[in-house]
Order: structure tokens, then sequence, then C-alpha cells
């Protein structure tokens, strides 16, 4: 976001606050933390090596609030990723009735755990893929988000003016550039995203049921492909590689629910992609585009047996239809994912294994780690990530495995 409107945004949600009768109360909070990952591979370089700021700043009064929170970080690293960043800036006003939130901010729908079915609001920064916590790589939205509540129901509108995208790797400078295969001379142009006009705005809402033993919701997004479609082509001597990103319109219509059972949560999603643009296997035109109907969905189950153990799987699938042999993606395609942890010592300790396998190409990323609390402020951690594959996107980072510790200290 830029500092103009970071600037128009306090000045018009101070003027509401202040005209309200009740006093003003501010809040501080945040963390410093501190993340370093050495590859396990030769050469045994540096994968990851930064340190971050987060401070969180609200202030309300009466029924409105003010939420601001940004990071001042250092990466050793990647330039780019050096600096002072807002994260989320919104005004919020909430009643019984009614809950109003404008600005910057980070929109989840759905219920699985990591894996994206109706959950397309926010985009995710990818620049160094999966190796950073799964809330930290959601990008935030500039747009408004209207609820309606009700005790058995929830209404949920958001409007984002203009649309952000996934954020990918592809500095050669970066150890998770997506480029790092290519062995050839090659272009790439990423600019062609949607022109920032309100007809390229997105649009959608969400109905949620607080049932009997079950929550239900059912979602409607009007939006883009956030995860660019790169058409790449060989020149005439295929001595060199072009390749362009499209970006274009898709619908999504889609529905979740959780049901717990005794020890049990049963998690489900399922969602169509009306006009979802797809990955071709080398066209000759590198402006050639297919848009097809895509099927996805998704069942979760988790179990708590007792003594502080927690056991989660997923498995998400997702079908083409009306197939063309030029989509280089397969018809079916699945994901899974499975997670155990274990509290120990008074929950001071928590270990963990998180595991997303790739049932099409037979890959996987993992990362077992281990956590201690030192005081509930004061976090120290490390683990292994482990990279495996030889088809698919596990397969670009096969030899990106890595070691990692982390230090946390919240205020």
């Amino acid at each position: 976001m830029k500092i103009p409107y970071l600037i128009c945004f306090m000045l018009i949600s101070n003027a509401i606050l202040y005209a309200q009768s009740d006093s003003i109360t501010f809040k501080h909070s945040g963390f410093v933390d501190s993340y370093h990952a050495l590859r396990s591979e030769s050469p045994n370089d540096w994968m990851s090596s930064r340190t971050r700021l987060r401070s969180e700043i609200s202030a309300d009064k009466g029924n409105s609030s003010i939420f601001v929170s940004f990071n001042i970080a250092y990466n050793s690293i990647l330039e780019d990723k050096t600096g002072l960043f807002l994260r989320e800036a919104f005004f919020r006003h909430n009643t019984e009735k009614w809950d109003l939130k404008v600005g910057r901010q980070i929109i989840t729908w759905g219920v699985a755990d990591g894996i994206r079915i109706t959950d397309l609001v926010s985009p995710m920064d990818y620049t160094e893929f999966l190796a950073q916590d799964y809330d930290d790589i959601r990008i935030p939205e500039n747009g408004i988000r209207l609820k309606y509540l009700h005790p058995k129901f929830n209404l949920e509108g958001v409007f984002i003016p203009v649309a952000e995208f996934f954020q990918l790797p592809i500095d050669a400078e970066n150890p998770w550039s997506v480029m790092s295969s290519v062995a050839m001379p090659y272009s790439l142009d990423m600019e062609n995203k949607p022109e920032k006009k309100l007809s390229n705005s997105e649009y959608g809402g969400r109905l949620s049921f607080f049932l009997s033993g079950i929550d239900l919701s059912l979602s409607a997004l009007h939006t883009w492909n956030k995860m660019p479609v790169i058409n790449k082509s060989f020149s005439a001597r295929g001595d060199s590689l072009y390749m362009q990103a499209h970006y274009e319109r898709m619908n999504m219509l889609g529905a979740d629910m959780s049901v717990p059972i005794s020890k049990f949560v049963i998690r489900a999603e399922a969602a169509a992609y009306l006009g979802e643009l797809q990955d071709l296997d080398m066209p000759s035109d590198l402006n050639a585009t297919i848009r097809k109907n895509s099927w996805n969905g998704l069942f979760g189950l988790d179990f708590y047996p007792g003594n502080d153990w927690t056991v989660m799987v997923q498995y998400s699938h997702k079908y083409i239809s009306d197939y063309d042999e030029v989509i280089s993606a397969k018809k079916n395609t699945g994901l899974a994912t499975f997670n155990i942890s274990k509290k120990l010592f008074q929950t001071t300790l928590t270990l963990s294994s998180f595991m997303y396998y790739d049932v099409t190409n037979n890959g996987f990323y993992n990362r077992t780690s281990a956590d201690y609390a030192i005081t509930d402020q004061i976090h120290f951690s490390g683990g292994y990530d482990w990279f495996h594959g030889d088809k698919g996107s596990f397969a670009i980072y096969k030899n990106n495995s890595e070691y990692f510790v982390k230090f946390k200290y919240s205020f």
C-alpha cells in the first residue's frame, strides 16, 4: 500500500473515532522473530536468513476501531524483502447485527488447512514457497467486507476494487526461484496483469449457517486466476525460451462444512471453478489461452485422542471437465496432507510433522519440527524441511531440503 493512501486512511478513521462519544482505547502488540535455514545438500548454502519486527496497533472507540499492522524486516538473501512493509490497515465498525471492515485486510474462507478450495480471496506470497508459516504468506487485499450477523447464520459480502495476485520467486538470486531449472537464455513477461479499473474488480459473498452439530457455508466469487498461467515457447532455433504470464476472469461457486463428532472433526469443501484458465503444453502462440470448468473437492478428518495428541488428514481432488490434450495438467489430480503433533512437558514442548503429498506425481514436502516455549512470550523452534519428487511442483525444490531454526518473542 502506498504511504499517501495510508495517511488518508488514518485521517478518515481518526475523524470517525473522534466523532463518537466514548473514550479511545489504544493497544499495541506484536513480535520479533528471526528465521535461518541452511541447505542440507551441497553446496550447504543459506536458503533463508531474515529477521522481522511485527507491530500491531489498534484504537477502539465505542463500536468502531482502526487496526494497523506492519513489518520491519531485514533479509540478508532477498534485498527486496528488506524494509518497512504495511500488512493490514482497516477501519472496523461492528454492532449486534452488522460488522463492516474497510481497508487493507486478509480475508479467509473455507475450513481446509493449508489447501485452497473456496479460500480464493487473498492470494499467496510464494517468494520462499512453503518454507514460511502459512499465515505469513497470505497477501492482504484492499477492499470492503460487510457481514450481517445472526445467531443462526452470517451473510458476508466482499468487494475488492483492485485485485492482488500471487507473488512468485522469479529472481535468479533467490534460492527458491522457479527459474533455477531453466538451463538456457530466457525472457519472462509477468506484466500482463488486469488494468486497475472498476470493471476488473472482484466481488462475492458467503452465507454461513450455524446449525445443531454442523457448520455449513455457501460461497460465490467473481475473481481472477490469481496464480498466473505461464505459456512457454522455444525460439525458432530452439536455443532460447520465451514465457508470457496470463490472468483471466473466472467464477467460483463453493460450499464447506465442519462437523464435530466425539473426538473427531469432519471437514469438507467443494468448489466449481467456472472458466478457469489452464496451463498449456508448449503452445505455438504465447498468447493462446484455454479456459475450462474444473471441479474441486476436499475431505478432512481431525482426530483428538487425548493426552495432547492431534492427528489431521486431508485429501483434495481436482477434475478438469471437457479435457483437452494440450493442457499440461492431468485430467485428475490429487493432493493430500498429513499432520501429527504432540505436546509434552506441560504443553511447553510441541513436536509436529506436517506433509503435503502430491498423489499424482508421487512427490512431497514434509516439515518436522520442535517448538519449545521458554515462557509464554519466548519460543525457540527448529526442524527439517524435506522436499522430494521427480515431477510436479515439489520436484523443482528437490535439492532445497534444509535445516532451520527460529526464535520468536511476542509482546
